[in-house]
């Protein structure tokens, strides 16, 4: 009986509507059924595209909540995540250097795979057993196909729990949030048959990179092989070191200082942070300025694990001694692999050597913090070992036998040993610094020789190469002149040396000094680089 007011009233609101929407013949024509309540209910269109709004939020909820897996895949552990496209394909994060796109298939659905961390466990197993590379790719390959099951399954249990349980919330009727389930299972379906009718297996040979993994494609040309050419890039990196050396013999508006043969050179690097790269660097300039000796101080590597001591091999080929001091990202692991590889010296804790006509004494840095996870002491535990190390060469100078250059890697060590030896080395800071100490020292703090490493291109512009060329007197073992040379980072080609020269050393130079000239090389069939 209560429903009958109800009725005529909205029955009277649908003839008022049809009026307007009708023409005035139909309007007249049309019976009117007094309790016809079709006219009040929403139209087929609006129902059925309400459902479907429905399924689709409900659906895209689910597969936020759980529709992703962790998985490995080879030695990587990643993430593997369904995400609503209107475009589809495939979408690989990999920090730091960015993200890779694939055209793999149009559908409504995207994949997104997130390489999170190196397993160090699977890592060492591998370095252990190095018979296992060659079937890493079938590994891989089936570690992909396992963990996209799985990830299909979680995402259809995702789409149908999330469309039902929304459509539960919404029509409060068990009936209709079924239905939104089914028909969260039917698009989802269609979207599978959509993305297999449309894979495309080729689009791995035609990847988009974004972030600065967008200059990676003029490094190697083509992409299709862009692992394997990577070797490429390092190669023309090197020529251009040689090539920019060579045009350098010709300036002439730089500082004069003629190397003599009996000149001792010392490379100054720092900082490679596992930059494969900055070993064909090195490599180059050895055999273009016919180095005597490579001094790095500190930070070869990123995390110091026994997995990245592979890395360390080719110093055993650079064409000189080979003298390394510990970083901060360097662990003791990395230090006890160093100390067996031929033709590598480790300076710590003051340790004292005589390498190529020069005594070197040097630390490693007080503090292991590849992460910044761990409690660290900062400048007053750097500052403390740099005493250590001033207490070590004032030991060596009142024994009659003073030290020529310190290694250190934080400049808060190497500044403690101001007045105790004429020059000190450092890095750290990923930037060149040149410094007269009150005290008599000069500090040199080289930049970053792996260019920051491969995690510096998560920075806006790739971080620069640096090294030095230190040119020692044979006879005093004191700094004469030094040269600068900087190289653009990551898909860059610019280079950059420059020559300095003592401030006691610029005093004595006059004004008329003849520019210079190819230098005399102590191997004829070899032209030394002299700026």
């Amino acid at each position: 009986m209560v429903r009958v007011p109800f009725r005529a009233a909205a029955d009277r609101v649908r003839h008022r509507l049809t009026r307007f929407t009708r023409p005035k013949s139909a309007a007249r024509t049309t019976a009117r059924t007094p309790g016809d309540l079709t006219g009040s209910a929403p139209k087929p269109y609006v129902r059925a595209l309400s459902m479907l709004a429905v399924v689709v939020i409900g659906a895209w909820l689910g597969l936020l909540a759980v529709g992703s897996i962790r998985t490995p895949v080879g030695p990587m552990d990643t993430n593997m995540t369904l995400r609503p496209s209107l475009t589809g394909g495939s979408k690989i994060n990999v920090s730091p250097l960015g993200a890779l796109e694939l055209d793999s298939h149009i559908a409504p659905l995207r994949l997104d795979v997130d390489v999170d961390r190196l397993d160090p466990v699977r890592s060492q197993a591998l370095v252990d057993q190095p018979e296992r590379f060659s079937g890493l790719q079938d590994e891989v390959t089936r570690d992909v196909a396992a963990g996209t099951r799985e990830l299909a399954v979680r995402s259809c249990v995702a789409v149908i729990s999330g469309a039902t349980a929304l459509g539960l919330v919404v029509y409060r009727r068990p009936r209709r949030a079924l239905a939104a389930g089914g028909l969260a299972l039917t698009l989802l379906a269609a979207s599978g048959v959509s993305a297999y009718a449309t894979w495309n297996p080729k689009s791995v040979l035609e990847p988009k990179f974004s972030g600065l993994l967008s200059s990676a494609p003029s490094l190697v040309g083509d992409a299709r092989s862009i692992v394997t050419e990577f070797d490429i890039y390092q190669q023309e990196l090197a020529r251009l070191v040689t090539n920019v050396t060579r045009l350098y013999d010709a300036t002439s508006t730089l500082p004069v200082y003629q190397p003599d043969p009996g000149t001792i050179r010392a490379l100054h690097v720092s900082d490679i942070h596992l930059n494969p790269a900055a070993w064909h660097i090195i490599a180059s300039l050895v055999e273009q300025y016919e180095i005597d000796v490579i001094i790095d101080s500190g930070d070869t590597m990123d995390h110091g694990s026994a997995a990245e001591n592979g890395f360390l091999d080719p110093i055993r080929d650079l064409g000189a001694p080979y003298v390394w001091v510990r970083g901060n990202h360097d662990s003791m692991v990395t230090q006890a692999y160093l100390e067996k590889l031929r033709n590598v010296t480790v300076l710590d804790d003051g340790r004292t050597v005589n390498v190529a006509g020069l005594r070197i004494a040097g630390t490693g840095d007080a503090q292991f913090t590849p992460d910044r996870s761990k409690p660290v002491g900062g400048k007053a535990a750097a500052e403390l070992e740099g005493m250590r190390l001033a207490t070590s060469l004032r030991d060596q100078e009142q024994a009659g036998t003073p030290v020529d250059i310190a290694v250190a890697h934080d400049p808060n060590t190497a500044r403690q040993t101001d007045g105790t030896v004429p020059l000190v080395l450092a890095g750290h800071l990923h930037n060149r610094i040149n410094e007269q100490l009150k005290g008599g020292t000069r500090l040199k703090v080289e930049g970053s020789t792996g260019g920051g490493g491969l995690r510096a291109v998560q920075n806006d512009k790739p971080e620069k190469v640096r090294a030095s060329v230190l040119y020692l007197d044979r006879s005093t073992r004191r700094l004469q002149a030094w040269d600068e040379i900087t190289l653009g980072g990551l898909g860059l080609t610019t280079a950059e040396v420059s020559r300095h020269l003592p401030e006691e050393n610029l005093k004595k130079d006059a004004p008329s000094s003849p520019a210079p000239s190819p230098s005399p090389t102590r191997s004829p069939a070899r032209p030394t680089p002299s700026p």
